[in-house]
């Protein structure tokens, strides 16, 4: 009897990250691939504008095929339903079953994940709901995960931890109404190093700008 097929929602970031290593360790699922929402004007990954040379750097890290679902800068969001819809075809035709969502807490979005899939064929998953953020935050980083704040909210975290390194250090400087994994957008992060890795992910930072409202810092392949 062959495995469900399964594919994971990929931010580039740690929580996705993080849920890899998970379902690594869980023997009952064959993975299939990474999704990721990639703005095809900007050639990054849509909201933490990650370029996708370091995507592919990590699947390729990861062993897992890109399933890249390119958008229009702006987005709105029909256009974003139309796209992964077409998606979520493409993956029913492929054999696929279930696909794999790193939320932790927010009942609306996973709400809305669950009522996007009903009746599609894909199943949605949350491998990491319901865990204590400043755990799996500690759990992550004793793991030995390794990611950089690639876009932060100045509005709610101090600017100077854009481009930091998503440490213990950070942790224990965080705000204390900002979420430990930045649930609440916060902030956002790419990982470049793992136990879901073969191999780390070189990247040197870049010049950090501002952005409709948000601080994004540049990540190049090192």
């Amino acid at each position: 009897m062959s495995l469900p097929r399964l594919l994971v929602s990929w931010s580039s970031g740690k929580d996705s990250a993080w849920m890899l290593h998970r379902l690594r360790q869980d023997p009952a699922w064959q993975l299939a691939g990474l999704v990721s929402t990639v703005n095809r004007r900007r050639e990054r990954v849509a909201m933490h504008g990650v370029r996708e040379a370091l995507l592919q750097r990590q699947a390729r890290a990861s062993g897992l095929p890109v399933w890249r679902v390119p958008l229009p800068e702006p987005c709105p969001n029909h256009a974003y339903e139309r796209a992964m819809g077409e998606l979520v075809e493409r993956a029913v035709a492929a054999g696929v079953t279930h696909m794999a969502f790193g939320d932790l807490y927010l009942e609306d979005v996973r709400q809305y994940r669950e009522n996007q899939l009903a009746g599609t064929g894909i199943e949605p998953v949350f491998p990491l709901w319901g865990a204590d953020t400043g755990e799996l935050a500690r759990d992550m980083i004793a793991g030995g995960l390794q990611a950089t704040i690639v876009c932060l909210d100045p509005a709610r975290m101090p600017p100077g931890m854009a481009g930091q390194p998503f440490d213990a250090a950070l942790l224990a400087a965080l705000p204390a109404e900002v979420d430990p994994c930045g649930e609440n957008g916060e902030f956002h992060t790419f990982c470049h190093a793992g136990p879901m890795f073969r191999e780390p992910v070189a990247i040197e930072t870049g010049r950090t700008v501002q952005r409709d409202g948000f601080l994004f810092t540049d990540l190049r392949p090192g």
